[in-house]
C-alpha cells in the first residue's frame, strides 16, 4: 500500500501518527461541521469522521479522518471562539468529569471502517484565577473543551480513564488496530 493520508491539519494528530512510525501526508478536508438538530454527541462525531475520510480523492491510498469532541453533560463544548466563552468552558469542567470522544474513519481500497472512543477526564476543582492564567498561557484557544492534556493542561486533570491519546485527538490503539485490519503493518 503507498503512502497514508491524514485528512486534518491537527498538529496534534500529525504528531501522534509519526509516535507510532506512519507514514503519510497531511491533506485537510474541508466539511460542514455544524451538527444536526437532536443528533446525539457520539453520532455527530462518527458522521465528521466518515464525512472527512470521503471528501478525499485519494485513488488507492489509505485514508485517515478523525474528529474528536469534548461532552459535558450531553453538550459538546468545541473550540472556544474567544476568552470569555473559553473561560466560561473551564469554569464549567472544574471539579467535574466529562467526556471526550474521537471517531476515527478509514477509508481505502479495503471499504470503510470506523470507531468512536470514549475517554473520561475529571479536573480538579479551581478558580477563576486560575483558568485566567491558563488561558493567557494560549494553550487552549484551538483545542476542543479549551484545554490540552499534552501541555499545561495535565497540571488540573485528577482522574482519567481510558486513552490518553484520545484526549489528545487519536486514540493509538484503536487506530493501529484499524490501520492492521487495512493491511496496514505498525511493527
Amino acid at each position: 500500500m503507498q503512502q497514508c493520508i491524514l485528512a486534518s491539519a491537527s498538529p496534534r494528530r500529525v504528531e501522534l501518527l509519526q509516535q507510532i512510525g506512519l507514514q503519510f501526508s497531511v491533506r485537510p478536508s474541508d466539511i460542514d461541521e455544524r451538527q444536526f438538530d437532536d443528533e446525539a454527541p457520539g453520532d455527530y462525531v462518527r458522521r465528521l469522521a466518515i464525512e472527512k475520510a470521503k471528501a478525499q480523492d485519494a485513488n488507492d491510498q489509505l485514508v485517515i479522518a478523525a474528529d474528536t469532541i469534548v461532552v459535558l453533560d450531553q453538550s459538546i463544548l468545541g473550540k472556544p471562539s474567544d476568552k470569555a466563552q473559553g473561560l466560561a468552558m473551564l469554569m464549567q469542567l472544574s471539579g467535574r468529569s466529562h467526556q471526550v470522544m474521537t471517531g476515527v474513519a478509514l477509508a481505502g481500497p479495503g471499504g470503510l471502517i470506523t470507531q468512536t472512543v470514549l475517554s473520561s477526564v475529571r479536573f480538579k476543582a479551581f478558580d477563576r484565577a486560575f483558568a485566567e492564567r491558563y488561558w493567557a498561557s494560549g494553550e487552549p484557544k484551538d483545542k476542543a473543551g479549551g484545554y490540552g492534556i499534552q501541555g499545561l493542561g495535565a497540571v488540573f486533570i485528577e482522574h482519567l480513564e481510558g486513552s490518553y491519546s484520545n484526549v489528545m485527538g487519536l486514540p493509538l490503539f484503536e487506530t493501529a488496530q484499524m490501520l492492521e485490519t487495512m493491511g496496514v503493518q505498525i511493527i
